[in-house]
């Protein structure tokens, strides 16, 4: 058995038994307008470590100082005083709620724009949020001031030499042709961790999918000249080679990131998105005689293509550089802003 979450008033089960593992880089995406799958694996779920709700307090009124003692270190609209720890799960794992009436979403379902939507059935807590509007991944926000946990036994955790063997990745382009939003949020989230790194100067990108997803952002934000640092792919069985900088892989149950030998900076990338890059399949399409071997795909059909090129999520990348204390240099304060101006910019 796993961890179950029931109402905090009456003890009402919300949900069917779930695992922990890391929040989702791409919990808080908004993608294209369109209705998007569940943002939990069935059977898990993951805690937001940072404040969430109501009240909002703009950012004039909290100050620098207030802020950076909240962790973010760069203008943001707002910050939230809410309760932290909202605990996100699959809506197939959620259990005796019912929906409370007169909630409202922009388009096509609920994003909770009006608070909770959820109420426990048996007593009428309200204590959760379900969002599975357009854009949205869907999901249910379980409320940490109305629910508590209930532990099980503690789930095997998969050793990194499993992960790789099993591949599970994601692949970057999907039907008909469009970039993966797992890849998009994933670079949004590393481009961020990656300017820091490279301390404002240019970088040495190997070649391939790595440069697909961060040459073009890199070309414009950082300064022209000879590359005087290297990034990497580092993980296991794949050392860093030397690189000033190594993109790593972030174990998808525990959220930590793999460390590699030597002293390069780190740049977390989620495992699914880590194994496309670390090992991307490579098909052979020489003409043959004979059967097919092996490992060579027919010509019909095609492997997809992207029909434009990949451009990192905007929305995650500045979410993630407000809360590096780096964004505090000059230079990267002056990315910020001039990411942040949708005027001015328009790489993303």
């Amino acid at each position: 058995m796993a961890d179950v979450f029931v109402c905090d008033r009456c003890g009402t089960e919300l949900t069917a038994p779930v695992s922990r593992v890391a929040l989702p880089v791409r919990a808080h995406q908004l993608y294209g307008h369109e209705m998007l799958p569940a943002l939990m694996e069935s059977g898990t779920y993951a805690v937001e470590p940072e404040p969430g709700g109501p009240p909002w307090r703009p950012w004039d009124e909290v100050g620098e100082e207030g802020a950076a003692a909240e962790g973010v270190f760069a203008p943001v609209y707002s910050l939230s005083s809410g309760p932290r720890g909202a605990v996100v799960v699959a809506p197939g794992d959620v259990r005796g709620t019912v929906l409370i009436p007169g909630h409202d979403g922009y388009c096509l379902g609920l994003d909770g724009r009006d608070g909770p939507n959820l109420a426990c059935e048996e007593c009428g807590q309200a204590v959760a949020t379900r969002m599975d509007d357009c854009s949205l991944w869907q999901a249910v926000w379980l409320h940490p001031v109305a629910v508590r946990r209930v532990p099980g036994p503690a789930p095997r955790v998969i050793d990194w030499e499993t992960l790789v063997a099993e591949r599970r990745s994601t692949p970057p382009v999907e039907q008909p042709g469009f970039w993966s939003p797992q890849w998009e949020a994933a670079a949004g989230v590393a481009l961020a961790h990656l300017l820091a790194a490279s301390t404002g100067a240019p970088v040495a990108l190997p070649g391939g999918l790595v440069t697909d997803m961060f040459g073009r952002a890199l070309d414009a934000l950082l300064p022209p000249g000879r590359p005087a640092r290297t990034v990497a792919l580092a993980g296991p069985g794949l050392p860093a080679s030397g690189a000033d900088i190594a993109l790593v892989p972030v174990h998808p149950q525990t959220g930590e990131a793999w460390q590699p030998t030597g002293s390069p900076a780190t740049v977390p990338l989620p495992a699914d998105v880590w194994l496309g890059l670390a090992f991307p399949e490579d098909h052979s399409r020489l003409p043959v005689t004979g059967g097919l071997p092996r490992g060579v795909e027919r010509d019909d059909p095609l492997p997809l293509r992207p029909r434009w090129t990949f451009r990192p999520d905007r929305r995650l990348f500045l979410y993630t550089l407000a809360r590096l204390p780096a964004v505090r240099q000059p230079w990267l304060r002056g990315i910020y802003d001039q990411v942040g101006d949708h005027f001015t910019f328009r790489l993303f």
